[in-house]
């Protein structure tokens, strides 16, 4: 029986959980601090057993993977180290910035015991282990950090277990992957959370950019929306890269502040030419770190009941809603929902559903 035991089940954890509990020859322990959270656990069936004693929770265990925030990782690896490991035990996180982990425990892990990096590139609007699913990580990119001196038969144990939640595993090194990520997760949601906040202080005195900022301008901010303090330990962690990729940002803005003041027509169509011609390469089909949220939006009529009968008839043909949100209903405007899903293909299918009754917009 292979044992693996969770620190930290929530989205991810509790996600990992869901691939391998109830498979033969796995067992999946939970842990928390919580009691509460320890009971939560084991009433929404996500792991076989749960406990708040870290040492019972890692007893006999062959992988761990640790679940916590970045700011985190380094306290619990070292709790770790003070604890009887079974021999061969591989321990693993899923931070989002690699390097710093993976040197610092190097020098911490005990001889026989492992750490190897990890970072399923996969995520939810949602949180918490409520939105918990083993299909988190399909199709999406699982890469792993190991450091120089670990045996490739240990890589290749983790890679082994990890194909069970259907990801493609990727090894890469930590401070490679801390570049990666800085450029295409962690540098856009500063970006975000910027802009943001610039048009915060403009409604300060205007609140017609509030009133305006629908749609688009709400849709592309969207992950300005994300967890505070998590992004604090990342941004804080993964500092020198992003201080690098920020100075680059500035030039890029320069760029545009160059052409807009010399009106250089011309070079504004080509920035945008080039950007569109490498987005367009950019895959479409596989999930990433920043969720992809295919959206339709149904004008509906000020009824009693109308939402209820929309998401009956997208339940009874089987088709899965991520979230779904009113943006205006009063009694002289129609209603319009904005109704998300997970893929193309559902959208697709709830928006041939509903155009008949309703009118549509993609």
């Amino acid at each position: 029986m292979t044992k693996i035991a969770i620190f930290g089940v929530g989205l991810i954890g509790g996600s990992l959980a869901l691939c391998y509990k109830g498979k033969p020859g796995f067992t999946v322990v939970g842990h928390s601090p919580n009691p509460k959270s320890v009971e939560k656990l084991l009433k929404r069936n996500v792991v076989d057993a749960a406990t708040t004693n870290m040492a019972e929770a890692v007893d006999g265990a062959d992988y761990i993977f640790l679940c916590v925030p970045v700011g985190m990782l380094e306290e619990y690896v070292q709790q770790l180290m003070n604890l009887p490991l079974k021999k061969g035990c591989i321990i693993t996180d899923v931070g989002s910035t690699k390097a710093t982990i993976t040197e610092s425990a190097e020098t911490m892990v005990k001889d026989g015991v492992f750490f190897i990096g990890g970072h399923p590139m996969a995520g939810s609007e949602r949180h918490g282990v409520e939105a918990a699913s083993s299909h988190l990580f399909e199709n999406a990119f699982y890469v792993l950090t190991p450091a120089e001196g670990t045996p490739q038969a240990e890589v290749d144990r983790l890679t082994e277990l990890l194909k069970t939640t259907k990801a493609q595993i990727v090894q890469v090194g930590a401070r490679e992957h801390d570049d990666i990520v800085g450029a295409i997760s962690h540098l856009p949601h500063i970006i975000a959370v910027a802009l943001v906040n610039q048009v915060r202080g403009y409604n300060e005195t205007n609140p017609l950019y509030q009133n305006l900022a629908a749609g688009g301008f709400r849709d592309i901010t969207r992950i300005a929306s994300s967890e505070p303090m998590i992004w604090r330990d990342i941004l804080v962690n993964n500092r020198p890269v992003l201080l690098k990729l920020l100075a680059d940002w500035n030039l890029e803005i320069s760029r545009f502040i160059e052409l807009i003041e010399n009106s250089d027509g011309e070079g504004i169509v080509e920035q945008f030419r080039i950007a569109g011609e490498f987005r367009s390469q950019l895959p479409e089909r596989r999930k990433g770190m920043i969720t992809s949220l295919f959206d339709i939006y149904v004008d509906i009529p000020d009824h009693p009941g109308i939402i209820g009968q929309i998401t009956t008839l997208l339940g009874n043909a089987r088709i899965n809603l991520s979230n779904i949100q009113i943006i205006e209903s009063r009694e002289d405007v129609p209603g319009i929902l904005r109704l998300s899903f997970r893929n193309q293909e559902d959208a697709d299918r709830a928006s041939e559903l509903l155009s008949g009754p309703y009118a549509v917009h993609v």
